[in-house]
């Protein structure tokens, strides 16, 4: 991998990271472009995914610090409550990784990922139409809103279903916030990302086993940083105006273009 490659996929991780048209389905596809599937770099995800977790930290960071004042006063208050709730989100796909993380792995791996990806993007496509019909109530998260919300989550594990797609959507398919259901979306996937990293690191996994050189590493950080900060920002702007419709029709497009370049 090269930086120019790095760049591009960087940038792809970045903005499909937040955007809902799925940033696992979209790298699956960037990959089989650029002729870079069969390059498994370990080090490679973990340092894109660190970068759009960190712009995500940018974006929320007076959030985030008004929620780390709350939960250090150790009383049960509304930042405390938030935070009960993210955890609560959690649990779904903490089960997932902990039972089924092997036959997940063995999916990206599968000779028919394009052909998976672009079927798991026409359930996204459906899943975003949903939301123009959705009556959305302007009530705050619930711990049960939470956990279903975190179970919608699970199912992003699949190479083309968006996470941010179906976790926000759920939320607004529950009648929430738009922009409550945008927020409560990017800040309950920090924990899994670090988690998920950490314990590859811990395990002895955190390798560079294509020999991907240092310029590639920062410029694939760099592309998934910038894009990320500007994606997350974008989305939170598009959930407020209701306008997931078009990345529906996106998705669709994007899927049916992926169907048809497998079957040639």
């Amino acid at each position: 991998m090269n930086w120019i490659e790095a760049i591009i996929l960087g940038l792809i991780q970045g903005l499909t990271e937040f955007l809902p048209v799925s940033s696992s389905g979209h790298l699956e596809l960037g990959k089989a472009i650029l002729g870079t599937a069969k390059e498994q770099s370990l080090l490679f995800t973990v340092v894109v995914h660190g970068a759009t977790v960190l712009s995500t930290i940018v974006v929320f960071r007076k959030e985030i610090w008004q929620l780390l004042l709350g939960l250090f006063k150790f009383s049960w208050n509304d930042e405390t409550i938030y935070i009960a709730k993210i955890a609560f989100s959690m649990l779904p796909v903490a089960i997932v990784g902990l039972f089924f993380k092997d036959y997940v792995e063995s999916i990206f791996t599968n000779s028919s990922i394009i052909l998976i990806v672009g079927i798991m993007l026409l359930i996204t496509a459906v899943l975003l139409s949903f939301t123009y019909f959705a009556r959305v109530k302007e009530k705050d998260i619930s711990f049960k809103d939470a956990f279903i919300i975190g179970i919608a989550q699970t199912f992003a594990v699949m190479p083309g279903i968006s996470r941010s797609g179906a976790t926000i959507a759920t939320a607004l398919l529950l009648g929430n916030k738009k922009v409550e259901a945008a927020k409560f979306s990017f800040l309950m996937v920090l924990v899994p990302i670090l988690g998920e990293n950490f314990i590859q690191l811990f395990k002895g996994e955190f390798t560079n086993e294509v020999g991907i050189g240092a310029i590639p590493l920062i410029a694939g950080f760099l592309a998934a940083f910038t894009s990320g900060l500007l994606a997350c920002s974008w989305m939170i702007k598009i959930v407020s105006k209701g306008k997931l419709l078009y990345f529906a029709i996106y998705c669709a497009v994007v899927a049916s273009i992926a169907i048809i370049f497998y079957f040639i």
